[in-house]
């Protein structure tokens, strides 16, 4: 029987992407897609550019504009978002049908045997990133593991535009020395009530009781 494996995929700075293949003269610019800094809400998605200044999702529009004055501020175009993602989605499907969307700009694909039709799951992976550069403009992440958890967390670290495969064998020495918060699902608060156990990463979680 085929060792399982896994691919998690997600497309970088998903909104922002968009918005520079749609208009080129915001490649290469702090770029933040949310809304506009005069009005209340929040940052949905940065670009990199942006994130050099501090700047994340989540964060109040009007910390944006103060830690980064310069940034070009987007309302946003949710029905393009979508049209984006159903061609990101329709590529994932050429390459396997077993596909578990996990939002708008990423999913799981069950990829068992396919190296026999690509030769690798690394080249296919390859393969993968460049179909969506070519038809899309966009770049992706991808994380390949035996099982859902490590292939987010290898993906999560491969970002931007890279790609990390994890062997079965390597996955406890890949994440033993990862801060906790790598986890998926581990938010703030559990962090905090990690670290008030002396919990820092996610192999010293494995320890404890």
């Amino acid at each position: 029987m085929a060792r399982r494996t896994i691919i998690h995929i997600d497309l970088d700075s998903f909104f922002v992407s968009v918005e520079q293949v749609l208009n080129p003269k915001l490649k290469g610019k702090p770029v933040v897609v949310g809304g506009r800094p005069d009005r209340r809400g929040v940052v949905a998605t940065a670009s990199y550019e942006a994130r050099a200044f501090g700047l994340h999702s989540g964060m109040p529009l009007v910390t944006a504009v103060r830690l980064c004055p310069k940034a070009i501020f987007i309302e946003g175009n949710f029905a393009r978002y979508r049209e984006f993602s159903r061609k990101f989605m329709a590529i994932l499907n050429d390459f396997s049908p077993f596909i578990e969307p996990a939002g708008i700009d990423e999913a799981y694909l069950d990829v068992t045997g396919f190296e026999s039709i690509h030769g690798s799951i690394r080249q296919m992976a390859t393969a993968m990133k460049g179909k969506i550069r070519s038809e899309l403009g966009l770049s992706a992440s991808i994380g390949i593991a035996s099982c859902k958890v490590v292939a987010k967390v290898a993906s999560d670290l491969s970002k931007p535009n890279g790609l990390i495969e994890v062997a079965p064998e390597e996955e406890r020495d890949f994440l033993s020395p990862l801060p906790v918060d790598k986890l998926p699902g581990v938010g703030k608060q559990a962090v905090k009530i990690m670290k008030s156990l002396g919990v820092h990463t996610i192999g010293g979680l494995s320890r404890t009781p």
